[in-house]
């Protein structure tokens, strides 16, 4: 589950990792902790590849009431072509969301103490989503999106159970392909935008 992330470089190194223009009304500064039913930067292909602002939490198209959205912040990729919600929308409404860490929960005695995982070179990736437009009763349109999220890989298993640091050295260059193809983007983007992920 992906409950906080953050987004830490300025929207120029956004566009330019993904390879898409700057519209002049998207501007956003640093964000170290990015929350469900915030406004999230992501990857359109509606037409054409570009930059977007959504809330995070998918309220469906068919929703009677907006709350549902934070309800609805994550969906678990082995049941998306099951669940209503979603299969409707991975065949038409994918985008990627764009980040350059996120939180995960590490139990310990006493609680849970928060990780933060980074790409090992600091550099910005994407996390896969599903988007939807949902009309309140003003006829206001609200685009919305959910993280999608699968079982951790080896690295981020190894990290929220307390590997040393030695051994986290040791992972190398191997973990972090894994980890970049675990966030790998949706099809229907050009083959450069996906090698960007």
């Amino acid at each position: 589950m992906c409950g906080r992330f953050t987004l830490t470089h300025d929207i120029n190194a956004v566009a330019q990792a993904f390879g898409v223009p700057v519209p002049a009304s998207l501007q956003t500064g640093a964000r170290y902790n990015v929350a469900p039913t915030q406004n999230v930067v992501t990857v359109l292909s509606n037409g054409s590849t570009h930059l977007d602002m959504l809330r995070w939490g998918l309220i469906p198209s068919w929703a009677k009431d907006e709350s549902v959205g934070s309800k609805m912040i994550n969906a678990r990729a082995e049941t998306l072509a099951e669940k209503p919600s979603f299969k409707r929308l991975l065949r038409s409404r994918r985008c990627l969301i764009a980040a350059d860490g996120f939180y995960e929960w590490k139990k310990e005695q006493g609680g849970k103490t928060p990780m933060y995982i980074t790409m090992k070179d600091g550099e910005i990736f994407a996390l896969a989503g599903l988007w939807d437009t949902w009309k309140n009763a003003d006829g206001e349109q609200i685009r919305t999106c959910t993280i999608i999220t699968t079982e951790p890989n080896e690295l981020v298993t190894r990290s929220l159970v307390g590997l040393d640091a030695a051994r986290r050295k040791s992972i190398g260059a191997a973990a972090q392909a894994i980890f970049r193809r675990c966030h790998a983007g949706p099809p229907g983007l050009t083959p450069g935008q996906q090698s960007a992920i």
